[in-house]
């Protein structure tokens, strides 16, 4: 067919990009619709579904891609990104530049029915002026993901690599742990180590901390605040690898004695890792993994913020959801990141850790293979 180049610059083999576009095409085809738009923008962790199907990596400003059910895709650039990016990536032949992105894609899909992935979130006001009316347009997140949500071998080889350098990068902001370092003077060491193994600009690293033996449950950019000794500290490490495969692994760090809270915490972590290595099999659902992995915590009184969990692949956070009431049954292939966020109840203390997760037949695989404990930072190596 000539959907696609036959020679791809990515080099992704052409029987993965065909897979994939079937998978997305048998999705829309289910669900009665005559092409699918798939929107992306420089949003850290939220542009890879461009990537997904097109090889095309965003750098600044946003694209699309048009997939048809019959007939060739398109990738479609505002005029202003020209420039931007290496456009010659993309296995795409036909490559547009418009000002506007949405008079364009009106054209093509007049009076049709049209999922669009990234309809609430990415498109852009002026783009969706554009298509609202021409096309019956149908919010389609959840369609696409599920679609692509079973990895193939060569997808869950981009994971695992990402996973390795995500857990060494953990290792490395161990090792640059010291109370009276600030924030970013640990963190910094980090982000180096993931642009050294090709993330470039797919990281997305914050930090959680607080005194007492205890962080604090809200998420932020690393600072100039100074690490004291009887503080614990959460990074919060999300990255991905060349491959463009998001994951996330860390744990949780304190010099001093944990409090009572980040203890009791601890143990329902333990449980949670145990109940993962069997809840997360083919044939159980989102809601049952969700019930499992959080039974720990709520038996000891404590709150979930957050997510539980959810799948991740080239989007860093894709559907579906491990939350309660999630029925989507889970399958061998599936990666999914796990991160109980456990908050006391008078929301001073949390604790926050991350793992990435493989489905198979006969339980969940952790991928990172990190003790599941509280650091204290003699661990350097």
């Amino acid at each position: 067919m000539a959907a696609v180049s036959d020679i791809t610059y990515t080099g992704l083999p052409q029987g993965e990009i065909e897979r994939r576009y079937r998978l997305v095409r048998e999705a829309a085809a289910r669900d009665r619709l005559d092409a699918v738009i798939v929107c992306g923008n420089e949003y850290t962790g939220f542009e890879g579904a461009v990537t997904y199907l097109s090889g095309f990596v965003i750098v600044h400003r946003y694209a699309y891609v048009l997939l048809p059910v019959e007939g060739d895709p398109a990738i479609v650039f505002p005029s202003e990104a020209r420039y931007v990016g290496e456009h010659g990536t993309t296995w795409i032949d036909e490559q547009v530049f418009v000002d506007r992105p949405g008079e364009w894609l009106a054209d093509r899909v007049r009076g049709k029915r049209v999922g669009v992935y990234g309809l609430d979130y990415v498109m852009t006001v002026r783009d969706y002026a554009s298509l609202d009316g021409a096309a019956e347009l149908v919010a389609w997140d959840l369609g696409f993901d599920h679609a692509r949500m079973v990895r193939s071998e060569l997808e869950i080889a981009s994971v695992r690599e990402s996973v390795r350098i995500n857990t060494e990068g953990f290792r490395v902001f161990l090792d640059a742990f010291e109370p009276g370092k600030s924030e970013r003077e640990i963190l910094a060491p980090c982000e180096e180590y993931f642009v050294s193994q090709g993330c470039g600009r797919w990281t997305m690293d914050m930090v959680l901390d607080g005194p007492n033996g205890s962080a604090l449950p809200e998420f932020k950019i690393a600072g100039t605040r100074r690490i004291e000794a009887t503080d614990m500290v959460l990074p919060s490490l999300e990255v991905a690898g060349p491959g463009g495969h998001w994951v996330e692994v860390s744990r949780a760090i304190c010099a001093g004695e944990p409090s009572g809270d980040s203890r009791r915490m601890m143990e329902a972590y333990v449980e949670y890792y145990e109940a993962a290595r069997d809840v997360l099999r083919s044939g159980k659902t989102a809601h049952d993994a969700h019930v499992a992995v959080s039974r720990g915590f709520h038996d000891r009184g404590f709150k979930l913020g957050h997510v539980t969990g959810h799948s991740i692949g080239m989007t860093m956070i894709e559907f579906p959801k491990v939350g309660e009431g999630v029925e989507t049954e889970l399958q061998a292939g599936m990666v999914l990141s796990m991160h109980p966020h456990a908050i006391s109840q008078d929301g001073q203390a949390c604790l926050y850790m991350q793992d990435t997760w493989l489905v198979t037949d006969d339980g969940g695989v952790p991928l990172a293979g990190l003790p599941m404990r509280i650091y204290d930072g003699t661990e350097k190596r």
